[in-house]
């Protein structure tokens, strides 16, 4: 089943086409990498589907109805993991998550808190402490932790590792393809080729607004990095190229 569904999506900003004819769909249990550089328009995409940009042509389907139509089901049905997760500094991971959670009208046992801040391997000493003096990738623990909590058919993940370390990449990645693989359908938004090789089933790559190519895994493996690459720095280069 098609989780989310664009369909030839033009989308206008300060009367500047910044996508056009964008195409795609995310599948139960798949993992969608949406490629490029800055200004490709990989986070307006993602922002369609929240309804945070109008779409002047073209629409989006959450869950197979049209996100326009019913704006809050389909936000209820997806959880949104942004760059910089927007969490409160002065509460500790548990009292963000109850808060979150409460807000969301979800549960927020105690129990299911510490299951999920045990999934995303967030160190129990810290849990008790204040976000204030928590790396970036904890921090992205806790904001996981919270989609996980939510248990949304939907993932979103907008540039999710940008700023990690190695190791703390490797975590998130193998954290995500157990998420799909467990039946979620996952949309990242990320400029990493070799990140989103790792991780996903499919590649769509974005190029000043159009979807120029895409990419899937074959059968048992990952996309091929090398292939990716070359397609990739070739539309970074057609850009420099004089006119």
């Amino acid at each position: 089943m098609n989780r989310l569904q664009a369909e030839q999506l033009r989308v206008v900003r300060s009367g500047k086409e910044v996508l056009t004819g964008v195409s795609f769909t995310v599948a139960a249990g798949e993992v969608f990498g949406l490629l490029g550089g800055n200004g490709a328009g990989k986070s307006t995409t993602l922002a369609t589907f929240l309804g945070f940009v109008p779409v002047a042509a073209g629409r989006v389907l959450v869950n197979g109805c049209d996100a326009a139509a019913d704006l809050a089901g389909a936000r209820r049905a997806m959880a949104y993991l942004p760059e910089a997760a927007s969490l409160y500094e002065h509460l500790d991971a548990r009292e963000n998550l109850r808060y979150f959670l409460q807000l969301a009208g979800a549960p927020a046992d105690a129990p299911a808190i510490d299951a999920a801040l045990d999934r995303v391997s967030l160190p129990v000493e810290a849990r008790s402490r204040r976000l204030a003096g928590y790396s970036k990738g904890m921090r992205q623990k806790v904001a996981i932790a919270l989609a996980i909590l939510r248990d949304t058919d939907i993932l979103l993940l907008d540039e999710p590792t940008s700023g990690l370390d190695p190791m703390t990449i490797d975590e998130f990645h193998t954290l995500v393809r157990g998420l799909a693989d467990a039946g979620k359908a996952i949309l990242m938004v990320t400029h990493d080729v070799y990140g989103a090789c790792q991780v996903a089933d499919r590649i769509g790559l974005l190029h000043a607004g159009r979807l120029v190519d895409q990419f899937a895994a074959p059968a048992g493996q990952r996309i091929d990095t090398e292939t990716v690459h070359r397609a990739f720095s070739g539309q970074a280069a057609a850009q420099r190229a004089p006119a």
